[in-house]
């Protein structure tokens, strides 16, 4: 490696080593006044949401801050101070809560915002360098990151400020969440379209049902059997077994027939009971598509049967179905 490249790379470690040192600067900062900003945000009345606001870098900051508190239960959304001062003003009530960042508190615009913000009785809460801004000074609850230097050349462009400002948002919004208990589940409710909302959609969004889901006596020849998977719609690949009550007592797979037809033709004339597979896997229509894929993973099948809580087959899952919302 040449010396102009060592070079480079050297600079760039220290400037990602520098803003590390930022973020670790912030820590004994979390203290009192982000306990209160963390009750307060949990205290917003249903209907309520939490409005972002800031100017430049730190509005951008502050727009990654208001899609984590959406996407984790939190409604939010991010107000730009100049629309506000032009109209938008009006999207704030009393229900809602104000949080806005500026390093320097001074903002023109920013500041701009606060009396009409005020006096709707929406309380703020800023995220800024020190207690003794403008900024600070009308909020309700300050949240300091400290007079950290920039990084770079010139030391002007917003890095390190920045930085810590999104970490800080980061732990308000996982600190929120942790308090609330929120679940895999409503984290799947808000990325339907995520390749982990998939996995972490429930097996009753997914299973097969009603018209699609095979379900026929133990007692019922094996020839009806296979007729009735071959008939039922979407070729669920197998059929649930139950006895006169109605309870799960078997299943019967196109690998069961492949075995059978392996053997004998004769058995299509005799009861299913004595061919099927008797220890069924099985799930409830509230567990993760991810169970149900760990299940057929483990044991190498490829249907679970879903059951209520009385053992009644409801619902068949087919890896396939799986497969489509991995």
């Amino acid at each position: 490696m040449d010396q102009k490249a060592d070079n480079i790379i050297s600079y760039g470690r220290s400037i990602v080593g520098l803003e590390a040192e930022a973020i670790n600067s912030v820590i004994p900062l979390i203290d009192s006044s982000f306990e209160s900003a963390i009750k307060q945000i949990l205290a917003i009345p249903r209907g309520g949401r939490v409005i972002v606001s800031g100017i430049g870098k730190a509005g951008f900051i502050g727009m990654k801050i208001s899609a984590t508190l959406a996407s984790t239960g939190t409604p939010s959304f991010f107000l730009h101070p100049a629309e506000a001062v032009h109209g938008d003003l009006g999207r704030y009530t009393k229900d809602d809560l104000a949080l806005i960042l500026s390093n320097s508190g001074e903002t023109a615009e920013i500041l701009k915002i606060l009396p009409a913000i005020k006096r709707v009785g929406c309380p703020v809460i800023s995220i800024t360098a020190t207690k003794n801004s403008s900024l600070a000074q009308h909020s309700d609850i300050v949240i300091c990151i400290g007079n950290i230097p920039e990084v770079g050349p010139l030391a002007l462009a917003p890095t390190t400020s920045t930085t810590t400002m999104l970490a800080l948002g980061d732990a308000i919004a996982m600190t929120v969440i942790n308090q609330r208990g929120f679940t895999k589940e409503e984290f799947s409710f808000f990325h339907p379209g995520g390749q982990l909302g998939r996995k972490l959609m429930l097996i009753k969004e997914v299973m097969r049902h009603g018209e699609e889901n095979a379900i026929i006596s133990e007692d019922a020849l094996s020839k009806e059997v296979i007729h009735l998977i071959t008939v039922t719609k979407g070729r669920p690949g197998a059929a649930s077994l139950v006895n006169k009550t109605g309870k799960l007592t078997g299943v019967f797979t196109d690998g069961d027939l492949r075995r059978c037809l392996e053997q004998s033709n004769n058995f299509l004339n005799e009861p299913i009971n004595k061919f099927m597979g008797k220890n069924p896997k099985v799930c409830s229509p509230d567990q993760l598509v991810e169970e149900a894929l760990h299940i057929m993973t483990q044991h190498r099948i490829d249907q679970v049967i879903v059951v209520d809580t009385n053992n009644r087959p409801i619902g068949l899952v087919d890896i396939q179905d799986l497969m489509s919302v991995a």
